[in-house]
């Protein structure tokens, strides 16, 4: 059994967490679940880094001592970590005696073999980022990480030679290419910092208190990063539980690092280097991702722009955040955070395409074999063909993981849950059950579930809850991890004759213009409404009134959307096959600049079924799709809930 040790940065108690802490405590934590559904040992390690001057200076703004100031604060971050079942093995605290003692007997190692000295420094200071600058490092004068002022500082400080081990530091980046991912970041640090040279690091400060007394001279309290990066491994018990059989002899080195892409410079060159001088080896990979930012930037406790995850998940719910963290952003670049897009994803991903199949499946199951699963008889080509999809989709996620492309993992699921979608439109279950065609619908539905029960397992590293809760309504009374990966997603598995216990709705759909709507009324929307004016406003032009007769004459029908594909030669046309009860026909609509064609297979939609027949760039066209639009977004319209296509709209 292989082991996977994985860490997140600790985070800063100076304020409460905001949603681009979630997103990196969230993809971490969805790589420790799914290393643990490969069946490895796993040690998911997080927590706070509570010393130096912004932590003093802090405290004292709010008359408290720093102690008593940091401990509110990460009661709130754990209790944030239980809120999105974060399921690390261990949170450290830099305040702890256990990391305390440790990292003093390490700096005492570092300067008993000569790698640490004393001498002074003057340099140019970020409080908030507690970093130090050369000159030259500055933006316009200012920190080049946050923007903000610098100050001198000057004082007597340990050193740490960092110097000394930079050549090979270097011999190491190039021997292992892995070793910080993206490889963007790994350019950005061989060519601005490691190629320039590196100067010894200052690892203590005489000028606040607040940190971990240097063991000899308790004037000085050792600076943040030997004191922070070192958590990694006293954590796992170093340097005094080392031995054989300890934590530390199984988990280290560490498979990955996971940090934001403004500390990495600490991460992969303070922090091997520590590690060289101290004779262990290497974390395997430091990855940098990118960050969670609003219209107006990067997210930040001191500037006030920040989105509440607590908030989030009482409104929203837990998976639905999680899946948004995890899906919207591909892992390594920024991405733009927006409550409408985390709604839309609610509602097309997870109501539409996954609550959709758990909830169609289940009520034709009811409909057609009294609630109990039959068995399946041979498989038809169909059949072959959605299993061969699900195998692909588990082999596609374990390929994407294995590169943290952590996205791109779900959207195969989520590929597969729209093939299944499409299956039963294929296969027609309600044409068999008409029919009388029993062996034939037993296989259609022992699949249409099967597949579930195979979304179930591999959606449980990033979904919490909703494995559990597909499981129950599949009638399935165990754990959707408890066999692993490799067992759990093969085909077959689910036991035939089980009643099912169809339930709610994994995820309502909901309606954003109603909550925008709402929250202006209480005056917490993002829009802000124009003042009624004093004068009437003109009625908005519209078409020449028609009585409801000359309405009833246009015949308006759910359709399935079967197959779509872009007309060549024409930028804005889609052609889509559709099925309008048992008749099929052919679509053109305008709709390629807002609709890929994926998107709409499998899907209801509304369209106008007695318009007359025309030729679109020499392409029939049998009907008109419905759809809403201003010239700059259009939406097409589709049914609430799934009704079958051909039913007439009223």
């Amino acid at each position: 059994m292989g082991k996977f040790y994985i860490t997140t940065p600790i985070y800063y108690p100076s304020d409460n967490l905001h949603i681009g802490h979630a997103y990196t405590t969230v993809v971490a934590d969805a790589l420790a679940r799914y290393h643990r559904l490969l069946g490895e040992e796993v040690f998911f390690l997080t927590g706070t880094d509570e010393h130096g001057q912004k932590i003093q200076r802090r405290a004292a703004e709010v008359g408290k001592e720093p102690q008593e100031f940091v401990d509110g604060i990460v009661a709130n971050i754990k209790a944030l970590w239980k809120l999105l079942k974060i399921s690390n093995d261990d949170f450290i605290r830099t305040t702890e005696p256990r990391h305390t003692k440790r990292v003093q007997q390490i700096f005492q190692r570092l300067y008993d073999q000569g790698d640490i000295y004393k001498s002074e420094y003057e340099g140019l200071y970020c409080t908030p980022c507690e970093a130090f600058w050369l000159e030259r490092q500055l933006v316009d004068g200012k920190c080049p990480d946050c923007g903000r002022e610098v100050e001198k500082v000057r004082e007597e400080s340990y050193f740490f030679r960092l110097s000394k081990y930079a050549d090979r530091l270097m011999a190491h980046i190039e021997a292992h290419p892995e070793f910080i991912q993206p490889v963007s970041r790994k350019n950005e640090m061989v060519n601005n910092f490691l190629r320039p040279g590196l100067e010894d690091l200052c690892i203590s400060r005489t000028t606040f208190s607040w940190g971990i007394p240097v063991p000899f001279d308790p004037k000085h309290v050792i600076y943040v990063w030997l004191d922070a990066l070192t958590n990694y491994i006293t954590a796992l018990g170093y340097p005094d539980q080392v031995g054989e059989g300890s934590v530390f002899a199984r988990f280290w080195p560490a498979e990955l690092h996971l940090v934001g892409k403004e500390i990495v410079r600490f991460h992969t060159i303070i922090w091997p280097i520590i590690l060289m001088a101290l004779d262990l080896p290497l974390p395997k990979q430091v990855f940098g991702h990118g960050w969670l930012v609003l219209d107006g930037g990067k997210m930040s406790k001191s500037k006030g722009n920040v989105v509440d995850p607590v908030i989030l998940v009482e409104k929203y719910g837990l998976d639905a955040i999680r899946y948004y963290l995890l899906r919207e952003v591909a892992f390594g670049a920024d991405g733009v955070y927006s409550e409408e897009a985390l709604v839309l994803r609610i509602n097309t991903d997870l109501a539409n395409d996954l609550g959709n199949l758990l909830h169609r499946t289940l009520s034709m199951v009811e409909k057609f074999a009294d609630g109990v699963v039959p068995a399946p008889g041979a498989n038809g080509p169909l059949e072959e063909a959605l299993q061969a999809e699900a195998d692909r989709t588990r082999e596609a996620m374990k390929e994407h993981m294995a590169k943290l492309e952590v996205s791109d993992a779900l959207s195969a699921i989520f590929q597969l849950i729209g093939r299944a979608n499409k299956y039963i439109d294929e296969a027609a279950p309600w044409s068999l059950n008409k029919s009388g065609n029993r062996e034939r619908l037993g296989t259609v539905l022992y699949t249409m579930v099967e597949t579930i029960r195979i979304c179930a397992v591999l959606l449980t590293p990033y979904l919490v809850d909703t494995p559990v809760r597909i499981f129950a309504q599949l009638g399935l009374d165990t754990d959707p991890t408890a066999l692993g990966l490799a067992a759990g997603g093969k085909w077959g598995l689910y036991p035939a004759g089980t009643r099912v216990q169809k339930g709610d709705p994994l995820f309502p759909r909901i309606d954003w213009e109603k909550e925008q709507a709402e929250a202006e009324e209480e005056g917490e929307g993002v829009k802000t409404a124009a003042p009624p004016s004093a004068e009437k406003t003109e009625a908005v032009p519209g078409k020449p009134e028609i009585t409801i007769d000359e309405f009833a004459k246009v015949d308006l029908r759910v359709a399935t959307v079967l197959a779509a594909e872009k007309v060549e030669g024409a930028d804005k046309l889609l052609r889509l096959q559709v099925r309008i009860g048992g008749e099929e026909r052919q679509i053109v609509a305008g709709i390629a600049k807002y609709y890929s064609p994926q998107e709409l297979v499998g899907k209801e939609i509304v369209v106008v079924a007695n318009l007359k027949p025309v030729k679109l760039r020499g392409v029939l066209s049998q009907g008109m799709i419905l759809a809403a639009g201003d010239g700059e977004t259009l939406a097409v319209i589709r049914p609430e809930k799934e009704v079958g296509d051909g039913t007439e709209v009223r």
